[in-house]
């Protein structure tokens, strides 16, 4: 397997942009990303976009050629990678596959998501689809009621404090208050998160991300044609990917996510980087609760204890394992299909210096799940190769 390579990336804005379509997010992101890894068009040999729902979205199926087409890429194979929000992750694993095994050498990945054309109720429908039609969604069953049962859970076996839930996303509104490209650029109170409105209880208002509009993209190459370019670059040192049931109450457990546990052993086996050279992390934060989750089942805190970690404040910028650095799905805003391509655009922002919150990071990891845990994916990347 050759070494793999992102020098390129680039996002959107994300927000609630009524005045671009998705093809215009396409375009802006690929074209951003084509752009900062100085390789030309014509050196792309394939394509890959993650969207989870542009059909019900935006009555718009085929994303792989609208993609090639308005950005002029000519007849090479484009696919498009569903996996509900972890479809970015999916499309960026399925390119990064093709490079190393020596099938291609550059090749563009896009997210993107265009989630406001239609109203709250009908995108709470389309999203509901990412669970158990059957067994969930049928009966009313939302993501952010789903969370809450996971939360209740976490709460009831380990004594997580509805305080410690908030304070995930008091500490992602403070990393995000400056990024120019969230969808909220402002900082929060504990007290305002415990005093928004309830959503599922126990979660509240700020506990939850947003619907969104945005893509995000990056441009892999082969090693051999990475040393060939100005950029710095950025290797991927590991991916893995993992299910679970769709269904919640098929789970062995509601609080772990075995998806992730599987994914991250299999990225960290493959890097041979260990947790504690991990400078900063991306993970899905869909719902307050899923961060704390999410840093137990990667194994950088003990299960249970996740909530105390947030508390003590471990997670923010100068702490332990500063995480989310930019803001997080709850601040970037959460535009399914792109949200695990901006995460992999922060992290090589991050590594290359770039980013405004500048976190010294030479080996980053982002995890980005899919529905309520069915699908997980972890890609580390890093400033070196693998040794």
């Amino acid at each position: 397997m050759r070494n793999v390579v992102v020098v390129g990336a680039s996002q959107t804005k994300f927000g609630e942009l009524w005045d671009r379509s998705l093809r215009d997010l396409i375009v802006e992101a690929g074209s951003g990303a084509i752009k900062d890894s100085g390789v030309a068009k014509g050196a792309i040999q394939s394509l890959y976009i993650g969207n989870m729902s542009a059909g019900r979205f935006v009555g718009q199926e085929h994303l792989g050629a609208l993609a090639t087409d308005f950005l002029g890429l000519g007849r090479i194979p484009a696919t498009r990678c569903e996996a509900a929000c972890a479809s970015g992750s999916v499309a960026f694993r399925s390119a990064y596959f093709e490079i190393a095994s020596g099938n291609c050498d550059v090749a563009l990945v896009i997210g993107a998501e265009k989630m406001t054309d239609i109203n709250g109720s009908g995108a709470l429908t389309t999203l509901a689809a990412a669970g158990d039609q059957e067994w969930e969604a049928s009966i009313g069953l939302t993501f952010a009621g789903l969370y809450a049962l996971i939360a209740r859970k976490h709460m009831n076996d380990f004594g997580t404090t509805r305080e410690q839930l908030g304070m995930v996303s008091v500490i992602n509104h403070r990393n995000g208050k400056d990024n120019k490209l969230a969808q909220f650029q402002f900082e929060i109170s504990l007290e305002d998160v415990l005093n928004s409105q309830i959503i599922a209880d126990p979660l509240r208002l700020y506990d939850c991300s947003p619907i969104t509009d945005g893509a995000a993209a990056v441009v892999l190459a082969s090693e051999n044609v990475a040393k060939k370019l100005a950029n710095q670059p950025v290797y991927v040192l590991g991916t893995g990917q993992g299910s679970d049931s769709i269904a919640l109450h098929d789970r062995r457990s509601f609080t772990e996510l075995l998806a992730t546990k599987a994914a991250a052993k299999t990225a960290f086996e493959q890097s041979g980087v260990p947790r504690s050279k991990i400078d900063t992390t991306e993970v899905h934060d869909c719902f307050s609760i899923n961060e704390i989750v999410s840093l137990e089942d990667l194994g950088f805190v003990e299960k249970g204890k996740g909530g105390r970690f947030v508390e003590n404040e471990n997670i923010a910028i100068g702490g332990d394992l500063p995480t989310n650095t930019c803001g997080g799905l709850k601040v970037c805003g959460h535009p399914v299909g792109a949200t695990g391509v901006r995460q992999l655009v922060e992290l090589t922002r991050q590594i290359r210096n770039e980013c405004f919150n500048k976190v010294k990071t030479d080996v980053g990891l982002n995890l980005n799940i899919g529905g309520s845990g069915a699908t997980a994916v972890v890609n580390i990347l890093g400033k070196e190769p693998k040794v």
